[in-house]
């Protein structure tokens, strides 16, 4: 596969915190309209290979290319190219004093210049989309874990992402409200959003995945389908990993 195939292509990735090294030279690249799973053991450098994708994290080596535009070229702006790699985190990070629908209307108004009509109408169909358009008035307080991460899923949504980065989307959720938020990630897989999901939510892994890369000790020791990884794994770091997750 050429370069041009791939909307994000990362080479040579590093990242290293004082003399902690977290990713060892990381190649990856990806297809619009996949949906990649990174998985693999805690402390692997998931979650900082998912941050230096938009450079919330600053890479120490290496290169990000997204969409053609070169993350790490001095003359990039920087803060242009993060409206086109929607991020969705552990914690919600919503204004808990500003109702849901001011929430999604704040950066459409105030960064993409949008007027308020036309800003309450995005935000009213991305909030359609995850299935709280009833909610549009409440306030973060009022809603359930759940359904504040749908929120800030819609929220991302609005400014039309290119790419989504999902973050243990999951992680800080009671279990019985972890299925709402991925149903509304498999009804944008369906759509053909390009998605880039760490999570240790396997069996949505095993459904949804196009690709799953499995990373331990700051590399990536395997990438293939679904079926290969969980199935026939090759490196002996997924065959335990695997087998721990199942057990």
């Amino acid at each position: 596969m050429s370069d041009t195939d791939n909307i994000l292509v990362a080479t040579g990735l590093r990242k290293s915190f004082g003399s902690l090294e977290v990713l060892k030279g990381i190649d990856f690249s990806m297809k619009k309209g996949e949906l990649v799973f990174i998985i693999g053991p805690s402390g692997s450098g998931k979650s900082t290979l998912l941050r230096c994708f938009n450079r919330l994290e600053e890479p120490t080596a290496g290169s990000i290319v997204v969409d053609g535009v070169d993350l790490m070229a001095r003359n990039t702006d920087i803060n242009a190219m993060r409206r086109q790699i929607g991020m969705v985190f552990q914690q919600f990070n919503l204004y808990p004093h500003l109702s849901v629908i001011k929430n999604l209307t704040l950066a459409l108004r105030k960064v993409q210049k949008k007027s308020s009509d036309e800003a309450h109408g995005i935000a009213m169909e991305k909030l359609k989309l995850v299935g709280l358009e009833d909610r549009a008035e409440f306030f973060p307080g009022q809603l359930s874990g759940g359904q504040q991460q749908r929120v800030a899923i819609a929220r991302s949504l609005a400014l039309d992402p290119k790419i989504m980065l999902f973050d243990e989307p999951t992680s800080a959720l009671d279990p019985e409200l972890v299925d709402s938020v991925l149903q509304v990630m498999r009804t944008l897989r369906d759509s053909g959003m390009t998605m880039i999901v760490v999570s240790h939510e396997m069996r949505f892994a095993k459904e949804a995945a196009s690709r799953i890369i499995v990373m331990a000790d700051g590399e990536i020791v395997e990438e293939g389908t679904p079926e290969q990884i969980f199935d026939s794994p090759k490196h002996e770091r997924t065959r335990k990993f695997v087998s721990a997750i199942e057990r």
